[in-house]
Parts: C-alpha cells; sequence; structure tokens
C-alpha cells in the first residue's frame, strides 16, 4: 500500500485551520460557528478511518489495471505532472457526476450540508465519496501509472483543494482568477444561491469548467449550505440523508425501470406516481431572510468537546498511518469507537437525552479496546496506560454534565 498522504498531512492541516480560527477570533468576523466547526472535524476524523478501507479495496483493482495496461509509464518530474493533470482532469467529471445525478449527490451532499465556509468546512468529507471516486481514476491505472502512484495523486489533490475552503482570501489577480481555482470561484461552489447552484467544479484548474459550461463568478454574497438541509450534526443522518431519501423512492416507484434508473437521473428527479417528499428544513425565513441551524447544546459542554475532538486526530492517526500496528478488524473497532464518539458530540449539541450516556458508554468501550491492544502486545505499555487514564478523566468529567434545552432550532419554512 502507498503511503496514507492524509496522515502525513494532517498536523500541517490541523496547523492552518488554527491559524485561521485564529485570524477570525482577532477580526471577529464570525466566520467560524462552533457547533458547525465540532460537526466538521468529528465527520473528518470518521471519513478518513473509512478511506482507509477504500484504498484497501480499490488498490489490488488499480494493480491489475496497470499490469494489464496499455503502457508502462515511468515516474518522472514529468509522468507526475501528466497524472496530476490527469487526475485533475477526472476529478471535475466526477464532481460534476456527483451534483447532477442523485447518486453523485448522494455521495457528495455531506461536504456541501455545512452551512459556514472555512478550513474545518473543507475536512467535511461523505464517508461513501472516496469509494465512488475510483470509478473515474481507474483509466489512470489502465494507461500505465502504478496503482501507488495514483492513489497517492488523488490523496495529494484532494488535500490541496483544502486551500480554496477560506472566506479570509478575497479575489486575487485577474492572471490567477483566470486558470486556477480560488477561494472565490468555490465559495461559489459551496452558495446554494439560485445563480450559484451546480457550478466551479474544478479542483486545482478552473480551466475545465470554463471549457465544459459550468463556471460562474463570484459577484453576489454566498449563501452557504444546501438548499435541503439536513438540520441536524448528527453524522450518520448527514452521511446517509440523500441515501435513504433516493433508496425510498425507489422502494416506492411503481415502475421496474424507475427503480434502476433513479440513482443516475439528474439530481432530484423522482419517478412517477411516488408520494411528495417532505422538506427536512428550509433556509429561509418567511420575509426570505437567510436563517442557519443552530441548537441548544449541554452546558458547560463546549471546552469538553474541544478536548474530545482533539483528542480524536491522534486516534484517527493510529488507524490511517502507514505504519499502524493494528490489523484491518482492530482498525474497524476503533473505527467504531470513532463514529459512536462523533455521534455522541452531535447529540451534545443538540442536548439530546441519550447524548451523554452514548459518550460515557464510548468511553468505557475505548478503554476496553486499548486495554485490549496493550494485552495483545499491540500498543505500548505506556500509550495504554496514558490513553485509559485520559480516558477515565474523560468519563468523570462527562458525567459532569447536564442536559439543557430543547434539541434544535429549525428554520421556519417560507
Amino acid at each position: 500500500m502507498p503511503i496514507n498522504i492524509y496522515a502525513v498531512a494532517t498536523p500541517f492541516v490541523l496547523v492552518l485551520i488554527a491559524l485561521e480560527v485564529l485570524f477570525c477570533l482577532k477580526r471577529d468576523n464570525g466566520y467560524y460557528e462552533f457547533q458547525d466547526s465540532i460537526s466538521s472535524l468529528g465527520t473528518a476524523i470518521i471519513n478518513q478511518c473509512v478511506n482507509v478501507l477504500v484504498a484497501v479495496m480499490w488498490y489490488p483493482v488499480l494493480g491489475w489495471l496497470s499490469e494489464h495496461g496499455l503502457f508502462k509509464v515511468e515516474a518522472s518530474l514529468w509522468t507526475g505532472l501528466a497524472l496530476f493533470l490527469g487526475v485533475d482532469f477526472l476529478f471535475y467529471w466526477f464532481h460534476r457526476f456527483g451534483h447532477r445525478t442523485n447518486i453523485g449527490w448522494a455521495a457528495h451532499m455531506p461536504h456541501h450540508s455545512t452551512e459556514e465556509f472555512n478550513y474545518a468546512v473543507g475536512l467535511r468529507a461523505s464517508v461513501t465519496q472516496r469509494f465512488f471516486s475510483f470509478f473515474f481514476y481507474w483509466p489512470l491505472a489502465f494507461i500505465g501509472f502504478d496503482a501507488q502512484s495514483v492513489i497517492a495523486m488523488v490523496a495529494f489533490h484532494l488535500v490541496l483543494q483544502l486551500i480554496p475552503h477560506t472566506r479570509v482570501v478575497p479575489k486575487l489577480p485577474v492572471w490567477i482568477e483566470s486558470w486556477m481555482n480560488t477561494p472565490s470561484h468555490h465559495r461559489v461552489h459551496h452558495a446554494r444561491n439560485e445563480r450559484y447552484l451546480d457550478k466551479n467544479y474544478g479542483g486545482f484548474l478552473i480551466i475545465w469548467d470554463k471549457l465544459f459550461g459550468s463556471y460562474e463568478d463570484e459577484t453576489e454574497e454566498c449563501s452557504y449550505g444546501v438548499t435541503n438541509p439536513p438540520n441536524t450534526w448528527d453524522p450518520t443522518f448527514i452521511n446517509f440523508q440523500v441515501w435513504r431519501e433516493v433508496l425510498r423512492d425507489a422502494w416506492d416507484a411503481p415502475s421496474s425501470f424507475d427503480k434502476l434508473r433513479i440513482w443516475f437521473m439528474p439530481t432530484g428527479w423522482r419517478p412517477e406516481g411516488v408520494a411528495e417528499r417532505k422538506s427536512g428544513g428550509g433556509w429561509k425565513s418567511k420575509d426570505g431572510k437567510e436563517i442557519k441551524f443552530q441548537s441548544n447544546a449541554i452546558a458547560g459542554s463546549k471546552p469538553y468537546l474541544i478536548v474530545q475532538v482533539l483528542l480524536g486526530f491522534p486516534i484517527m492517526l493510529l488507524v490511517i498511518h502507514g505504519q499502524s500496528p493494528l490489523a484491518w478488524w482492530q482498525k474497524v473497532a476503533v473505527s467504531l469507537v470513532i463514529w459512536a464518539g462523533a455521534t455522541s458530540w452531535s447529540g451534545m449539541l443538540e442536548s439530546k437525552p441519550w447524548a451523554l450516556k452514548l459518550e460515557v458508554a464510548r468511553l468505557v468501550g475505548a478503554g476496553l479496546v486499548i486495554s485490549a491492544l496493550g494485552a495483545a502486545q499491540v500498543l505500548p505499555l505506556g500509550w495504554v496506560v496514558g490513553a485509559d487514564v485520559i480516558a477515565a478523566g474523560s468519563v468523570l468529567w462527562a458525567v459532569t454534565l447536564r442536559r439543557v434545552g430543547s434539541a434544535a432550532q429549525v428554520p421556519e419554512l417560507a
């Protein structure tokens, strides 16, 4: 397996986020919203753990294609550049597919579910999107690029795409804006303004959008998010909201043909004879003003959530790092603990009655899993003792928190 680019990039990405947070706090510009950021970072941790499984699944497929491919591409500066451009070109079409078809949108929507736009948002990704992406990237292996290079370049290309996820950087000089996917171009892509919908799919280069008719310039203030927002911080609901909607329509469709083709039809297409779907919520008040989802968190949970999310990243690295001592089933066990954590954090943000119970159970489970790894001599004793102490301290901290308020404040539909 190739080196995990995400594991290498994680420290630098966290530093970049921290710098943007500090800058925004100093400017008091409101570009970071605490609840949204916790949700984005929790979802990011889950996604990276799932990405490891996706790479393991696709690596032998790409390896076979490369071995039986048209050519044998030798590694060099120029072939590396060609591979990067190939990934960028195919990403455009994968990204466009992700917005223009029901199945693509089901896999991609979680990235757009947030109503903010910052570097934390750049990390919020779907747990199903990466799997579908390689249905577009496989031609690179068949041409003759080796599987390791393809997977590594796809990861590097994705890491680079974090950079445009910011409101801090204004429009750049035209000689840059004319060819590169800048923050201005990507703000348009994440906006739900009518004129901005389904625009600017480019990853590194914006020229693909200009060539294929999907380019739009930033000319009005952006409202970020989707037109049918999930109105929750729950990572499971966010990741499978559209999957559930399309699957329900496929199930209810009278025609067998419609049950199949609905997945590949344009986004929002629904079969005839299917009952009207109740909207999950709106993003405008009755007077047409933007209103964002907010919730009443458990009292005193803010510092606790900050600490737990920060602790989540080294646990994530234990799963995704190329030198991880964990077997695949141990990685799955740790990933499930991480998913439970992101879920309980979202419940704490919405003051759900089950949130603290799940969080305590998650911490106890984490302690047991880590102790088992120590007993099996997978992890050093010092790591195990330190992790168990942190888990026990977190349990004591969690039980001191109390639930307050109702779950959420959902926008009133216009």
